[in-house]
């Protein structure tokens, strides 16, 4: 028996709720669902948009009702998944550490009574789940930052944060997807970008997908870019089972 609640948001949204437990496992789960109801090409379901514990689809209430929609759902939902049935994708991005493109790995390091190498090595050893994307467009909320490099925001935040910045606050990790504010502790940068409004598919990744950050020189950040610039990048991506 699954565990959920679907919620009426408004005339033309539902929000199906998973839990109240932000984990790994109910993030497979939003992610299956996704899945399946994209399989299952529900006509009038505008878009749907994933969250730590829940999934807010939106739809046009002249092509289904919500009585129809509701009933689609559930049978849907009552479809076992397990997380092998889920292919992990795992998008690689270089980063350049340190220096100019990461002003704060210096207070990182001290925070954790690391050296600046060893902080590196540890944000560079693992996979980081995206949970959902929100506050910018392509603002990835990644889970699994080693709790050795937990690094507090920076008391007075800076103005303008250069997108492509890779940043430590408390315990998340991430990248800046376009110039904005914000407090994070910027520990490097990458030449990658997540977010391109050009681009065919604008945001780079989805949530239920993977990042694994990957350390770059400058020669090969400065050689990344121009061929980001010349649109003949190619982020690696590593698929498997999850």
């Amino acid at each position: 028996m699954q565990n959920y609640r679907i919620l009426i948001e408004g005339d033309s949204s539902v929000l199906i709720v998973f839990g109240d437990a932000i984990s790994t496992e109910t993030n497979q789960k939003i992610t299956s669902t996704v899945q399946l109801i994209r399989e299952q090409k529900i006509e009038g379901i505008v878009d749907m948009i994933p969250a730590f514990v829940s999934l807010l689809i939106n739809y046009n209430p002249l092509v289904i009702s919500y009585d129809s929609l509701r009933a689609r759902l559930e049978q849907i939902l009552r479809v076992e998944t397990r997380a092998a049935e889920t292919i992990k994708r795992v998008y690689e991005i270089p980063v350049c550490y340190g220096g100019q493109y990461g002003p704060d790995l210096q207070n990182i390091a001290d925070h954790a009574g690391l050296s600046p190498e060893e902080v590196v090595k540890i944000h560079t050893s693992r996979d980081y789940l995206i949970y959902m994307l929100g506050f910018l467009p392509g603002f990835c909320y990644l889970g699994g930052l080693d709790e050795r490099i937990h690094t507090p925001r920076l008391e007075s935040p800076r103005i303008r944060i250069p997108a492509g910045s890779v940043g430590i606050g408390g315990s998340q990790t991430g990248i800046y997807p376009m110039d904005s504010p914000g407090g994070w502790q910027l520990m490097g940068m990458t030449p990658v970008r997540t977010y391109d409004p050009a681009r065919e598919t604008p945001i780079l990744v989805q949530a239920g997908e993977y990042i694994r950050f990957v350390e770059i020189d400058e020669a090969a950040f400065a050689e990344i870019k121009s061929q980001v610039d010349a649109g003949t990048y190619r982020v690696t991506v590593r698929e498997g089972e999850a």
